[in-house]
């Protein structure tokens, strides 16, 4: 007998995407928001270039569009309430790192809010217009220009989850407000084939 049921389709996404969720800064102006993002993925090594998911009525969209860049943050494991109660709320009536209490710093190249406290990493964007792809899929495109890491948790360009570092696990979003986090870390080996 099989354990699988049909998943409705709106509900799909889901079962492909556990990448981490992260959070999106924009500023503009005198303006800033902060919001968080489920839907974001590397699209290109060289240069590197990343995709992610920005909905139309979102504030934060406003403020890529007019300032022309964004700050993607990696949650640590630390602020999954921070990271939710942002992603619940709206920034055009409040600053949210001031309502929110959030200490950030500004990225080397276009001065995007970072977050370091809690993090495990961040990356600074320039936006790549892409007019198809916003309109129809809300899809956003960026160029990383500078990026950082908490050397606890990711160097040498690898992850490197312990009970040690678990406040840094990165967030996975299920929906609802449920998060797991990435843990028990394991090293695989390569198979041998048939000679």
């Amino acid at each position: 007998m099989s354990h699988f049921r049909p998943v409705e389709l709106h509900h799909a996404s889901r079962l492909i995407n556990h990448g981490p969720t992260v959070l999106v800064t924009a500023a503009h102006g005198a303006r800033r928001n902060i919001m968080a993002a489920a839907w974001s993925m590397p699209v290109e090594f060289t240069p590197p270039r990343i995709a992610v998911v920005i909905d139309k009525s979102t504030f934060t969209r406003e403020l890529i569009t007019g300032g022309g860049g964004f700050g993607i943050i990696v949650p640590g494991a630390a602020l999954m309430d921070l990271t939710y109660t942002v992603g619940s709320s709206s920034g055009r009536e409040s600053d949210k790192f001031e309502h929110f209490g959030i200490a950030s710093g500004n990225g080397p190249v276009l001065g995007m809010p970072t977050l370091e406290q809690g993090c495990a990493a961040w990356l600074e964007c320039r936006w790549i217009p892409e007019s198809h792809s916003e309109s129809a899929y809300d899809t956003f495109f960026g160029e990383v220009l500078s990026a950082a890491a908490d050397a606890r948790i990711f160097a040498d360009g690898h992850w490197n989850f312990t009970p040690d570092n678990a406040d840094l696990h990165t967030l996975h979003h299920l929906g609802a407000g449920k998060f797991v986090t990435a843990s028990n870390q394991v090293q695989a080996q390569e198979l041998a084939g048939k000679r």
